[in-house]
């Protein structure tokens, strides 16, 4: 499971329409692995493994981490690779938006799953929107350039998701992501829906 921003449809489809025409493009050589858009989001918290007795307190502290924090502007714009240009394995789109703001919504959420007994992964937070994977490092630097000219229509993070990743009951047999859960940003503490 993970805890995230997701961007609505709009926003999704404007990213969609950028890529399209560029993804036949090759980076040294190899084709990119691009994510499918139904898997598109900002995770804000990994969880691995969320046990069943933890879920209801996972829901509980995650609805009172978001009613802390305010609705912000967002945009997806920008790009870049991870681990580092000159090395690629993950191409994405960046997120532009009240930075602190954004990572106290992060802070907030793993915060949450530790209180609650879920074992979160512990790289620091870096915002972004994966859209692509490649299988071996590649000099990604030139590819880059023409995705860090995107910028998106904007839009307002009203909620946090709580997403289940069924893995291998996707197309292709990639993972199928479901939003089990959302809180609302500033707002009541009792709008989730239970765990299917």
């Amino acid at each position: 499971m993970f805890a995230a921003v997701m961007p609505p449809p709009e926003a999704l489809e404007h990213l969609e329409e950028f890529l399209a025409p560029r993804q036949e493009a090759r980076v040294e050589g190899r084709p990119l692995r691009w994510t499918p858009v139904a898997q598109w989001h900002v995770t804000l918290a990994f969880m691995e493994h969320v046990p069943d007795r933890a879920y209801d307190d996972l829901v509980d502290r995650l609805a009172a981490a978001a009613a802390r924090r305010r609705p912000v502007e967002a945009r997806l714009a920008g790009a870049g690779a991870f681990p580092d240009p000159s090395r690629a394995r993950l191409l994405y789109a960046g997120i532009e938006t009240d930075p602190v703001e954004l990572e106290r919504m992060a802070t907030g959420a793993r915060h949450a799953a530790v209180a609650a007994g879920v074992e979160v992964d512990g790289q620091r937070f870096r915002p972004h929107l994966t859209v692509a994977r490649v299988a071996r490092p590649v000099e990604a630097t030139r590819w880059l350039r023409v995705l860090e000219t995107y910028a998106g229509p904007a839009w307002r993070v009203e909620e946090v998701a709580l997403v289940a990743s069924h893995l291998g009951e996707g197309p292709g047999g990639k993972a199928r992501h479901e939003v089990v859960a959302t809180f609302p940003l500033g707002g009541p503490e009792d709008q989730s829906r239970p765990r299917p």
